[in-house]
This record gives C-alpha cells, sequence and structure tokens, in this order.
C-alpha cells in the first residue's frame, strides 16, 4: 500500500507557514530570516524554514525571558 504524501508531516514550511505558526506577519518573519535569527533554506527560487528552526527559535526566546 502506498503511502500518500500529502498525509505525511512536513519538515519545511514556506515563510507563511512559519509566520502563521510564531502567530507573527510575513514581513517580520523576513526581517528574522534576514537578521539570521532563524534559519532557512532555499530550493531554487523558494525560501523554507525547517520545522527544528523555529523550535530553536522558540526554545531560544523562552530561555532569554525572564522567569515570572
Amino acid at each position: 500500500m502506498a503511502t500518500d504524501p500529502t498525509n505525511q508531516a512536513r519538515h519545511l514550511l514556506s515563510v507563511e507557514d512559519a509566520a502563521r505558526a510564531l502567530s507573527i506577519g510575513r514581513t517580520t518573519m523576513f526581517n528574522l530570516i534576514k537578521t539570521g535569527a532563524i534559519a532557512s533554506v532555499q530550493i531554487g527560487r523558494l525560501r523554507r524554514i525547517p520545522l527544528t528552526a523555529i523550535a530553536e527559535f522558540t526554545a531560544r526566546l523562552t530561555s532569554e525571558q525572564p522567569a515570572a
């Protein structure tokens, strides 16, 4: 039985999807990519964000925040 690729977990997100995952705007996401705060890869003309980059970014933000 063949697996349906649309049901598999994605490893790379578009800039828009990554921004949505972080609840930020597209422009803010592009600024984070430009400054190197979030890693990205380029595939042809497309820019993609690895899921691990989002996890690392949120972990870094959490560790930098003072305890409440």
